[in-house]
Order: structure tokens, then C-alpha cells, then sequence
């Protein structure tokens, strides 16, 4: 074997140098991926603290909650197209289309109207995203070598920590100084300079000997972004149905379970649900994970307030510190020293995820110090750190350089579906027991009013905490499995 196979069995493309990310060889490739990675992270904490005003002065309040499921579906659909076209022609094409209709799609919000087209434009919006998510992870997966991915990962969680600590507040100072249209239209500037830094060097590795997969290129398959668009009506109108209980949403309820089951079933790698050993189970747990913490993380705030008196900032603020902790986690994962034991961290890190998760609705006892809640969310910050960081690492480790498109972008739809499905769930059982919101007398940094019965918020943190733990035991299924192929249409999972 020459010395240039030895490092391509290794993991090292030929001609790397053995710096770290920041290296000679990679530092412009980092920097640029980060600073996409900032953008979209920005763009999700700040556009957020915007929205409410945004529908309010396009008298669109009735359609508000299109503003967000509108960039969920279409996010959907273009993870999977984004992971076909990687497979076919590499993560350039895909990546540079995603950050431009990303951009794009804040251009037409923030010019908007109507809130019609203003739906619009966070649809298109979503739709680079969707391209963009899947395109990063085959970059991290082609151009980077093995020992290098964890530290990358590490990155992409830190990424994170600066825009939702000083977003809502930015984005808050802009809506008020200058008005909401500017949180949309500043932010496409920012798009040059990931573009200026990454582009170039990420040409140069897709065209290094090595980086590309061997044999014939796949073609664009038809069925399955047929299937993509049946799982994202299909969960648009399960978002639908929760949000409504009278009888006549048993209708759309059973629609979108009829065209989602079956679509995820397909465009997820088989074995996914019954938790087949490797792949499989490392798609499932993807979803388990952001599915759990997103439920319980979505009821937070609410029961602070209505439930503890707390402002609107001030129980924001009460899950800052799990971004910080989150990074933290995400670190750990990144030492080397903790490559023999991947799976182990996946189970550590979601028993603490549980246990924090279980921790929160203790608050709702008032002898209870509300402190209780920012310690545990610090916690569960730690545990998904780890957590979601690893399981990216091993996908990348488990996929074959043909299927790593399709297989980043099961990943992400498996996160994205477990995210509606588990919240609209939550919603659902919250709003079933007498759920509620602050009243509309409520203001900042006064007590709100009780309107929802605490009974309420612990059916919604408990079964999370239970279905976290359960996750920890599914854990033990990562290891294993051989060399998963990719999810193919029309096979069962």
C-alpha cells in the first residue's frame, strides 16, 4: 500500500496537512462554513423576536402561524432535494443556490405588503435553508477528515451561543429604533462574506483528487421528492389539527397522518422505526433527541410566565444558558479521547436531557425556587451538545461517500418531523387540559395572568422526560449494524 493509500484509508484525503480546523490547509473552508452557520443562527433568533410585529402592522395575525410552518415545509422538501443533488454533483451547487434563495426569501418578507406574500418569502426562505443544512454536512463529510468532524461539529454548536444570547435583543433594538423590516432586510448583507471565504476553497476541495465518490454519478429521483412534498403536507396539516379541537379537525388530522406514516417510512433509512442496529438508530435518535427537547423547550417560557409571574425577558433568559452548556457539550464530544465511546456519550448525554427535562415542571410548585429552571436547562444544553454533535458524526462515519447526501439529509428530516410531530402533540394534550396563555392585560415585567392549569404543563414535560429516557436506552443500538445503505423509496422501514 503507498503512503497516499494509507491516508485515504485512514480518513486523510491525499496532500492534507495534519493541522487542526484552523490550519493552513482548512482555515478558509471554517471560517466560511461558520459564518453561514451564524447567519442561519442569527436569522432564526432574531427574526423570531420580529415576527409578532411584522403580522400585526401586515394585519395578518391570522395567518402568524403560516410565518413559521410555511419555511418548516418547504425546509422539508428541500432537505431531501438537497441530498440528491449533493449525491449527484457535490454540496457546491446546492449550498450556493440555498444561501441565495435564503437571502432572497428575506428580501421579499421584509418587503412585503401583505402577510401573504410575506408567508411567501419565509417559504422560499425555508427552502434555503432546507438546501443549505444538508449541503453543510456533506462539506464537513467530504472535505474534512475523520478525526477533524468532531471539532467541525464543535464549531457548528458555538456557532450558536452569540446569536441566541444577543439576537432577540438586537433584533428587539432594530424592531423598535427602526422597525421590523430591517431584522429581514440587513441580514442578506451578510451573506457576502460567507460566500467571499467559502466558495473558493470549497471549489478547490470538490475538485481534489479523492474528494469526490467513485463511480457513475445517481440521477435525480422523482419519487422521492414526491414523497418529500407528501411528508410535508402531510405535517403541515398534523399542525393544523393540533391547533384546532373541534371534531371536524379529525379530517385533517387523519389526511396528514395518511400521507406523512408512509412517506417518512420511505424516505427514512429502513430499520429507522423498529430501531435497527447503526444507521438506523442513529437517525431515529437524531429525532428523539431535537423532538424531546423542542417540546419541552417550547413550554418553558409560557409556564414561567403564566405560572411564576415572570416577564416575557426574563423567562427567555431562563434558557440562555443551555446554548452556552450546549457548545460546552459539543466540545467534549470533539476530544479525541472520547472516540472509542461515541455511543456512550449519546446515552449520557440524553439521561441528562431526561433528568432536566423532569426537573422543570417542579417549578410549578411555588415553595420551588424559579431558579430551578435555568440550572436544569443548563443540563439538558449539555446532554444535546453531545448528544447532536455525535450522532452527526457517526452518520458521517456510517455512510458510504455516494449516500452521504441522502443520508445528512435523513438526518435532518428525521430532527425536523420529530419537532412537529412531538410539539403539535404536546400542544394538543396542553391544550386539551385546560391550557392557556398569558392574558392579554398582561405586561412586561408584571405577574400575568394564571389561564392554564399547572396539570397542563406537567402532561407536556413528563411524557417528553420519559420519551427522552427511552431514547437513552435506544442508544445502546448505535453500535453495530455494518455499513447501513442509504433510505430507498418503496422499501419498507
Amino acid at each position: 500500500m503507498t503512503v497516499a493509500e494509507e491516508r485515504t484509508a485512514e480518513g486523510l484525503i491525499p496532500g492534507e496537512r495534519t493541522g487542526g480546523i484552523l490550519g493552513r490547509e482548512y482555515r478558509a473552508l471554517t471560517l466560511g462554513v461558520v459564518s453561514v452557520v451564524l447567519l442561519v443562527a442569527f436569522e432564526a433568533t432574531a427574526v423570531s423576536t420580529a415576527m409578532p410585529i411584522a403580522a400585526r402592522d401586515l394585519h395578518g395575525l391570522g395567518l402568524y402561524a403560516f410565518g413559521f410552518s410555511g419555511y418548516f415545509t418547504t425546509s422539508l422538501l428541500a432537505m431531501v432535494v438537497s441530498g440528491q443533488w449533493c449525491d449527484r454533483s457535490g454540496p457546491l451547487a446546492p449550498l450556493t443556490a440555498g444561501i441565495a434563495a435564503f437571502a432572497a426569501g428575506l428580501v421579499v418578507s421584509g418587503t412585503a405588503a401583505a402577510m401573504s406574500t410575506f408567508v411567501l418569502g419565509r417559504a422560499v426562505q425555508g427552502f434555503g435553508g432546507g438546501l443549505v443544512i444538508v449541503a453543510l454536512y456533506v462539506v464537513v463529510g467530504r472535505a474534512y477528515p475523520e478525526r477533524l468532524r468532531p471539532s467541525v461539529m464543535a464549531s457548528f454548536s458555538a456557532s450558536w451561543v452569540v446569536p441566541s444570547i444577543v439576537g432577540p435583543l438586537v433584533s428587539g433594538t432594530v424592531t423598535e429604533q427602526l422597525g421590523w423590516r430591517w431584522v429581514f432586510l440587513a441580514i442578506p448583507a451578510l451573506v457576502v462574506l460567507p460566500l467571499a471565504v467559502m466558495l473558493p476553497a470549497l471549489r478547490r476541495t470538490v475538485a481534489a483528487p479523492g474528494s469526490q465518490a467513485a463511480g457513475p454519478r445517481p440521477g435525480m429521483d422523482g419519487r422521492r421528492i414526491w414523497l418529500a412534498v407528501a411528508l410535508a403536507v402531510g405535517a403541515v396539516l398534523l399542525q393544523y389539527a393540533g391547533q384546532d379541537l373541534r371534531p371536524v379537525s379529525a379530517l385533517p388530522a387523519l389526511a396528514g397522518a395518511a400521507l406523512l406514516v408512509p412517506a417518512a417510512r420511505r424516505l427514512l433509512p429502513p430499520g429507522t422505526f423498529r430501531a435497527a442496529r447503526g444507521l438506523p438508530t442513529v437517525v431515529l435518535m437524531r429525532g428523539l433527541a431535537a423532538g424531546t427537547f423542542a417540546a419541552a423547550e417550547t413550554f418553558i417560557p409560557l409556564m414561567l410566565v403564566t405560572q411564576r409571574g415572570l416577564s416575557a425577558t426574563m423567562a427567555g433568559l431562563s434558557l440562555a444558558g443551555g446554548g452556552l452548556t450546549w457548545a460546552l457539550g459539543s466540545y467534549v464530544q470533539a476530544r479525541p479521547r472520547y472516540e472509542p465511546v461515541r455511543e456512550r456519550l449519546v446515552r449520557i448525554g440524553m439521561a441528562l436531557s431526561a433528568a432536566a427535562i423532569a426537573a422543570v415542571p417542579l417549578t410549578l410548585d411555588h415553595a420551588v425556587p424559579v431558579w430551578i429552571v435555568a440550572v436544569a436547562w443548563c443540563l439538558a444544553g449539555l446532554g444535546m451538545g453531545m448528544v447532536i454533535s455525535t450522532l452527526t458524526v457517526l452518520m458521517m462515519r456510517m455512510s458510504r461517500p455516494q449516500d452521504a447526501g441522502t443520508n445528512s439529509a435523513a438526518l435532518q428530516v428525521s430532527d425536523a418531523l420529530a419537532n412537529v410531530v412531538l410539539v403539535a402533540a404536546a400542544g394538543t394534550v396542553f391544550a386539551a387540559l385546560g391550557g392557556g396563555s398569558p392574558a392579554p392585560s398582561a405586561t412586561a415585567g408584571a405577574t400575568a395572568a394564571v389561564t392554564a392549569h399547572p396539570a397542563a404543563f406537567a402532561a407536556v414535560f413528563l411524557p417528553a422526560a420519559v420519551l427522552a429516557l427511552v431514547a437513552a436506552a435506544v442508544a445502546a443500538r448505535l453500535r453495530g449494524g455494518g455499513q447501513p445503505a442509504a433510505a430507498r423509496p418503496g422499501k419498507a422501514v
